[in-house]
């Protein structure tokens, strides 16, 4: 909001002259009295012409300064008011006339003054006179005409004023005196040619800034006031930033703002309840930043609110807030709301939710993360390093050296590029822009293009190189970690096992000595037994003989069936190449009797058919070869046999589609038919073969179709294409589809028990939570009790409910405000009457994930891990059988994988087992149907309502807060009626008739925060928008402090 402008110079009566549309009589006060109103005074002498009123009263308004609108308003009066008011005016300089209307008269009293420098000499009465006569001229930069300005400036007394305050003693420091002194400075600059003479003066600022040593709270307000009014007018800003930059040094403070952070922060004494002051610091460490520089630049704001987060600012406006005074409260306000949008603003810049500025190192990843893959990234990290070998000695110059890299570091951010510092400059003659132009250098440039290129090229080798190791030294530190957990468990198993072997070597002992010792009893009843032929004999109890084996392979027919002999030999057509071939299944010819085949005769269609057509159409394989038209000239026929002679022929057997596909694989490994086969001989030992590659080499299995073609032409192996040399390297083999396949389930193992183990563990633990948590009994029996009240007849009367029942209680609405729930309510109950049921997610941690967990497909996860188990143990027990080539590690590779999987896999199994136990009993537990209850659907219902449940506290904890904000706002809104009727009276029965002037109207926009009304209102919106967006969980947003509106 812009200050209100009114300039009366000491004329409250001209001013009524604008309020309404008909000419007022002309009254005025008396400047040392009561508000009391004279008679409309008429001019005792004639008035003159138009022509000479109008210089005269030229002249006149020349004198106010008034703004440009007040001087239209004044011109445009009739000519009779013009006379009046200029014969008012002439009257008063009359009756004002004596030494004390002389610019002269102060100046030579402010010298002599200057020149007694301790009021220690004086007494009590000639301290009150002298303060007397600086009130005087206070009052009469305020009041008397224009002409007494330019001449109290012209005789160099803004001089005199600064002098007495450079000078002065301790005693004059902390009087009155000083503080009047500032007045006068402050009366001055309501004038604009004070203003702009004080703003010239080379140590004005700085001299008025000297004054905030004083431990006079009036002085240092009226200073901080002018100085605050200051960074509002253009050029202001700067001179302000060099003010405390001289104050630095003159009282010898570390840092800039130190004093004022001092005396913000001060609370004992004289500064308990000086809230006046507090407001003043506030709202000029507000106009410091938000000013100047500060209205456009981000980096600006940033740099410099740096400096009073360093002195601790952010702790000490918390506590200003028990103050609670609306004023100072409404600058805190502006301070908070200013920062967090620049942290916002600063958060995007890095794509992220929010910077903690106190972590260096989520700032050095931030930086990081920005510098990576870019040119810059080196020159980042040789800071880095050259920061690693800077001087650490404890004494020295080492805070100087950073101090420097820091300032540097500040110009770099902070200066255009005409080489103009916002801030004052630390390092003079340090202009960026030359020194970066002096650093580029076309040539330079190109050779570190083609010198990063070259180094890019060897990274990207190195990296490949780099990862291949590191997967290689993945896959062994994985195995060992598992062969270590494995053989620890099978110990454990082992003892186990001992001890259980112990136990039941002992109890056949003791069965057989009692065995023993009845067989001793029973011997003489044994021995006179009679044998009768009719028992069956003892070898009758044996089982009966195995049936006879299967006849082996290759048996003749069985006889009575069509041999082939008796059949006609066929007489088929020979092509003169390969043909693909056919994949049907043959009819076995002793099955051929009594069917159709026996009345076909494919002999005829063979003279039906275009034999010629068909090799063309199905040719085993595709030359490649150059067709020209052809002519009668016979020497370019000659000519096209030898270019043909010359090209190479490639020779592809298999589908053009698959070989183009298994091309593009082939290129994706980077690896020779040698590589490929001698990794999978191994069992990639060296992990060349990634999972993903695996999968796809499985999609290009050699079929039968194709190695028997391949097969065919062997002998032309040079010829081949890449895809069929492949595949012909790989159909040699042995078992190449199955050592693929155990080799792909090995590497896939860990990972598939690494997907099941969380969800069997979930589901365990999450199952066990819901058995013990003693908060959920609570919450149970806290609903029943809602239920039983609120229900009546059947519905009521119940010793329980399903626990589906839950996530139904938010859909009973309140009767009284239907955004209000049952949930919303019990909540509430919960929060008074039982606070540790608010914790029922502390409880229910693993519940979430347990909700995912689908019985059905992790029971197949493990059948699929079962079967794979199985077919490689098959394939091992193959592999075992034969006699093994050499560099083929199949056996001992996969026999140590079977060991440590089937020992994993079978401790899954029991872990699952029992978690299905768990599970049947908790649901049980619940009183529900253990049978068709599925884990997702009994924990899905805890989770939907621990999601509902937080929600709904949200909501609860919202609504509170406007309730308290509202409540807040109306005790704000009483208190500013309230200040303001106080200002409305205060007005009113001021005695001197002194008018405020623009400058004076800035100090008090200033000092009521009105100056930031526009931004702050900006900012309200902003964060409410920000705030209805309700943050995703996890997020790291720094919480932004409760401001008052």
């Amino acid at each position: 909001m812009a200050p209100r402008k009114r300039n009366a110079r000491g004329f409250s009566f001209i001013f009524c002259c604008f309020q309404s549309n008909d000419h007022p009589e002309i009254t005025y006060r008396l400047r040392h009295g009561s508000n009391f109103a004279l008679q409309t005074m008429e001019p005792s002498l004639p008035m003159p012409p138009v022509e000479e009123l109008d210089i005269m009263f030229s002249e006149l308004v020349d004198e106010l300064d008034l703004t440009e609108k007040h001087r239209e308003a004044m011109f445009a009066l009739p000519a009779e008011k013009k006379w009046q008011i200029y014969c008012s005016k002439k009257k008063e300089q009359e009756e004002n006339k004596g030494a004390t209307s002389w610019p002269e008269f102060y100046i030579d009293q402010l010298s002599s003054m200057a020149a007694r420098k301790t009021l220690l000499a004086l007494e009590k009465e000639d301290e009150e006179e002298r303060n007397k006569t600086i009130e005087s001229l206070k009052t009469a930069l305020r009041t008397q005409p224009m002409s007494f300005v330019t001449r109290f400036i012209d005789l160099d007394g803004l001089t005199c004023i600064l002098n007495f305050l450079k000078t002065m003693d301790y005693e004059t420091t902390e009087s009155q005196i000083h503080t009047s002194l500032i007045g006068c400075i402050k009366a001055l600059m309501n004038n604009s040619q004070g203003r702009a003479h004080v703003l010239a003066h080379p140590q004005s600022i700085n001299i008025i800034a000297q004054s905030l040593s004083t431990e006079n709270i009036k002085t240092k307000v009226a200073v901080l006031e002018i100085m605050g009014a200051v960074c509002l007018v253009p050029g202001g800003h700067r001179k302000i930033l060099e003010a405390m930059l001289y104050y630095q040094k003159f009282a010898s403070e570390r840092t800039r703002f130190q004093t004022l952070l001092n005396d913000l922060d001060r609370s004992t004494g004289r500064y308990r309840d000086e809230v006046n002051l507090k407001t003043a610091i506030m709202s000029f460490i507000n106009a410091v930043l938000s000013q100047g520089a500060g209205e456009e630049s981000l980096e600006f704001r940033v740099h410099l609110r740096y400096e009073f987060l360093m002195l601790g600012i952010q702790p000490v406006i918390d506590k200003l807030r028990s103050h609670e005074n609306s004023t100072l409260d409404r600058h805190l306000d502006y301070f908070e709301m200013l920062r967090n949008e620049d942290e916002l603003s600063l958060s995007k810049r890095f794509d992220t939710v929010h910077i903690d500025t106190k972590s260096a190192t989520q700032m050095f990843d931030l930086i990081r993360k920005k510098m990576n893959h870019t040119d810059a990234y080196p020159h980042f990290m040789s800071v880095l390093q050259h920061c690693l070998l800077m001087p650490y000695k404890r004494s020295g110059n080492t805070v100087q050296y950073w101090l420097l890299l820091d300032r540097i570091v500040q110009q770099i951010v902070l200066q255009t590029d005409k080489g103009h510092d916002p801030d004052v400059t630390p390092l003079e003659n340090f202009n960026v822009k030359n020194v970066v132009r002096m650093l580029v250098n076309e040539n330079e440039v190109k050779q570190w293009k083609e010198q990063a290129e070259k180094m890019r090229k060897e990274h990207q080798e190195l990296q490949v190189k780099l990862e291949k190791k590191e997967r290689e030294c993945e896959a062994k530190t994985q195995e060992k970690e598992d062969m270590m957990q494995t053989l620890n468990k099978m110990k454990e198993k082992l003892e186990k096992e001992t001890s259980e072997h112990k136990i039941v070597k002992q109890q056949v002992a003791e069965l057989s000595s009692r065995l023993h010792d009845l067989s001793n009893v029973n011997a003489s009843s044994k021995a006179t037994t009679t044998y009768h032929p009719w028992w069956p004999p003892t070898h009758s109890w044996s089982g009966p003989p195995p049936p006879p084996g299967p006849p082996p392979l290759g048996a003749p027919p069985i006889p009575g069936g069509p041999l082939g002999s008796s059949l006609k030999k066929k007489n088929i057509p020979q092509p003169s190449n390969p043909l693909k071939s056919f994949n049907w299944a043959k009819l076995a010819e002793n099955k051929l009797e009594g069917t159709v085949w026996t009345q076909v005769d494919d002999g005829k269609v063979f003279k039906i058919l275009d034999l010629e057509d068909i090799e063309k159409t199905f040719s085993a394989y595709q030359r490649q070869q150059d067709f020209f038209m052809t002519n009668n000239n016979k020497q370019k026929e000659t000519e096209d046999d030898s270019v043909s002679s010359r090209r190479v022929k490639e020779l592809s057997v298999i589908d053009g589609r698959r070989a183009q596909n298994c091309n593009i694989l082939l290129s994706r490994l980077k690896l020779s038919n040698e590589e490929i086969k001698r990794a999978i001989m191994t069992m990639d030992e060296q992990e060349d073969l990634p999972k993903d590659m695996l999968e796809q080499l499985l999609k290009f299995v050699p079929e039968k179709s194709d190695v028997d073609l391949l097969e065919e032409h062997k002998h032309e192996l040079d010829r081949m294409a890449k895809a069929d040399r492949f595949l012909y390297e790989m159909s040699r083999i042995s078992h190449y589809q199955q050592r693929l396949q155990s080799l792909y389930f090995k590497k896939k193992f860990a990972e598939r028990i690494a997907e099941i183990k969380p969800k069997v563990e979930a589901l365990t633990k999450a199952s066990k939570e819901v058995l013990q948590s003693r908060n959920v009994r609570q919450l149970l029996e806290v609903v029943l009790a809602f239920g039983n009240y609120m229900n009546k007849g059947q519905r009521g009367n119940a010793y329980g409910f399903k626990i589906s029942s839950l996530n139904k209680i938010a859909d009973t609405k309140s009767s009284i405000d239907k955004n209000i729930t049952l949930l919303h309510y019990l909540i509430t109950i919960l929060e008074k009457k039982y606070p540790k049921v608010m914790l029922l997610q502390e409880d229910l941690k693993n519940v979430p994930e347990a909700a995912k967990v689908n019985m059905m497909e992790l029971e197949k996860d493990i059948g699929n891990l079962r079967s794979g188990l199985k077919n490689v143990e098959s394939e091992l027990d193959f592999q075992k059988s034969r006699p093994q080539e050499r560099g083929d590690k199949f056996v001992s590779v996969v026999s140590q994988f079977i060991t440590v999987a089937s020992f994993s896999f079978s401790d899954v199994e029991d872990s699952l087992q029992e978690s299905k136990e768990l599970f049947q009993k908790a649901v049980k537990h619940f009183g529900e149907d253990a049978a068709r209850m599925q884990p997702d659907e009994f924990f899905g219902i805890f989770d939907q309502f621990m999601q509902a449940f937080t929600e709904a506290k949200q909501e609860n904890d919202n609504m509170q807060k406007r309730k308290e904000e509202e409540e807040r706002r109306a005790r704000m809104e009483a208190q500013l009626k309230e200040q303001r009727e106080k200002e409305r009276k205060a007005r009113k029965a001021r005695e001197n008739g002194e008018e405020d002037g623009e400058f004076d109207d800035l100090v008090s926009a200033l000092r009521s925060g009105e100056v930031f009304d526009k931004d702050l209102s900006k900012m309200k919106r902003n964060r409410k928008r920000i705030i209805n967006q309700t943050p995703e969980p996890g997020s790291r947003e720094r919480p932004v402090t409760k401001l008052n509106f």
